[in-house]
């Protein structure tokens, strides 16, 4: 993204973060978990790099969630708190009214909610009766890039709209006590809680107020046999982590071009980008 002197595309009116107000150091965290998470997990989160953690819950009340159905229900609570709180804070700022929305996205693979999220959020801030909602599931860790994605088409479209989108993760509740598999060690170690929101506004509806970046163009691609790569296994005892140790060969062996293709086709090369915000 960049900030272009044309108004031909839809802009980035606002940006918001909010995360569960339970922060702790690391050290705490492994103190709390380690028995939860096996012995090995200390090793592990020592050498993560992470410092603090915000927590969905007390670290104390992480032993009495005793199946998938109570850590559910832990889910959709907190969540809800977190995203309007977020989409509240990016709306302010934004200088939108939650009645000025007009579609509403959703992303988030830690959690099932039916209705989904920014449905139980309609009446709590205000949406209109009329608000069209995108819930979108499964798309993990790329899902706020994704969800960008998806709003630009839909602002594209519809030039006068304005959109929001809603990413909200608890990792924390996913946590798996009998797996000490590298990759739920690695997960627990690594993976927070928060959630997001983004405030975007089609070219007829963007201010000259707004400076906000432009999303010029978007692109994804899918690499075959990689289902198996990450992702979750989701059965009675809740959401399993699927981490491969592929993740990086995969980067390496396709990122690249697919990169250089992508800016190619805008008349552009990575020397060009002053800024990269990578997700892998």
């Amino acid at each position: 993204m960049q900030t272009p002197t044309t108004d031909a595309q839809p802009s980035i009116a606002a940006v918001a973060v909010q995360f569960p107000p339970n922060r702790y150091t690391q050290d705490e965290a492994i103190g709390a978990l380690i028995d939860l998470a096996g012995p090995d997990f200390r090793r592990f989160a020592l050498r993560s790099g992470v410092e603090h953690r915000n927590t969905a819950l007390p670290l104390a009340q992480y032993r009495e969630l005793d199946g998938f159905t109570n850590a559910n229900e832990a889910y959709i609570e907190v969540a809800l708190d977190l995203a309007e709180r977020a989409l509240l804070t990016a709306l302010d700022k934004a200088g939108v009214k939650p009645s000025e929305l007009d579609i509403v996205f959703s992303t988030t693979v830690t959690g099932l909610a039916v209705p989904t999220l920014e449905a139980r959020l309609a009446t709590r801030v205000g949406l209109r009766p009329d608000i069209k909602r995108v819930p979108l599931f499964g798309l993990g860790c790329v899902a706020g890039a994704a969800g960008v994605a998806r709003m630009h088409d839909y602002l594209r479209a519809f030039p006068d709209h304005t959109a929001a989108l809603l990413a909200v993760e608890l990792c924390s509740l996913t946590i798996q006590r009998e797996d000490i598999s590298v990759a739920n060690l690695v997960a627990t170690s690594l993976f927070g809680d928060g959630a997001a929101a983004v405030i975007a506004q089609g070219a007829n509806r963007a201010g000259r107020e707004h400076t906000g970046p432009r999303v010029l163009a978007t692109r994804s691609r899918l690499y075959p046999d990689t289902e198996e790569v990450m992702g979750w296994k989701i059965g009675a005892d809740g959401f399993r982590i699927v981490l491969s140790a592929d993740v990086a060969t995969i980067a390496e062996k396709y990122l690249g071009d697919d990169v250089r293709e992508f800016l190619a086709d805008h008349g552009l090369s990575p020397s060009d980008v002053t800024t990269w915000v990578c997700r892998t």
